[in-house]
């Protein structure tokens, strides 16, 4: 995790490099810049399989225990000379949940008996971070359209802690309590597009749309996002649904992962 956080800061402090120099530089072929801080409020969803002791496991679904977000942030930054360009998108994401009385989680596939209960606190900590270049393939008066092609990384951590307790005579001792944590961290390469559409008078109003499939490390990832715009002199103000979603390769203890929800976001443009 740390070493991709890194990677990351590095990247962006490279590209945002990258922009001061051709701006001094002042080329022919200038590059134009454009750069988004969002707010993303996503439900969660996906499973998880948690080792519990003596060769057993634990099942989580993350939507049924999750109610509680700590931190989230979205930001991406995009750079175009003529028709080509590069893109890089961001998403930090620390939630988590403690319950009392829970039922919903099964151990060794079983689920949680009559007359017992499950003490759960869960927490999600990650990144997905997108590294792409892209080729103009329309542009007018009131649309564009993107092509995509790069990779992603998905780098998540998740911890659990249960206790059951009540008439847990049927649970083996050995399980019924414990800690243990899932983590993963995929490689997986993307390929999509995305535009946006200008309407309404003088084109103020406008709306962006990207979509994106991959596959690599991961069996497949999907994401898709539309929504909102209006422009200003400074730059734009936009509000978004954004989709993400993950499935596993067979045998990873996250087996899958959803992020879906809405954002508002500021655009700046120099």
């Amino acid at each position: 995790m740390n070493g991709s956080k890194r990677f990351a800061a590095t990247t962006l402090c490279t590209l945002a490099a990258f922009a001061a120099a051709d701006a001094s530089a002042q080329v022919a072929d200038t590059w134009k810049w454009q750069g988004s801080i969002y707010a993303y409020l996503p439900d969660i969803g996906g499973t998880t399989t948690f080792p519990t002791g003596s060769g057993s496991s634990g099942t989580v679904d993350a939507a049924k225990i999750i109610d509680s977000l700590k931190f989230t942030f979205m930001g991406n930054l995009e750079a175009t000379n003529g028709r080509w360009g590069m893109y890089t998108d961001v998403v930090y994401m620390d939630l988590g949940n403690t319950k009392s009385g829970y039922r919903d989680f099964s151990i060794g596939g079983v689920g949680i008996p009559a007359g017992t209960d499950t003490n759960v606190s869960y927490d999600l900590k990650g990144w997905a971070w997108t590294l792409a270049g892209t080729w103009r393939v329309a542009s007018g008066p009131a649309s564009k359209v993107d092509l995509i092609a790069g990779t992603r990384l998905f780098d998540m951590r998740q911890t659990f802690t249960y206790e059951v307790t009540g008439n847990v005579a049927s649970i083996p001792t050995n399980v019924r309590a414990g800690s243990s944590e899932a983590k993963i961290s995929n490689w997986d390469a993307i390929v999509g597009a995305k535009g946006r559409i200008d309407f309404g008078e003088g084109g103020k109003w406008f709306a962006p749309w990207y979509v994106d499939i991959g596959t690599g490390e991961s069996d497949l990832t999907f994401q898709a996002m539309g929504g909102i715009g209006y422009s200003f002199k400074w730059g734009d103000v936009v509000g978004v649904w954004r989709y993400l979603d993950y499935d596993m390769k067979s045998g990873k203890k996250i087996e899958s992962m959803t992020f879906n929800g809405p954002a508002i976001a500021a655009v700046f443009r120099w």
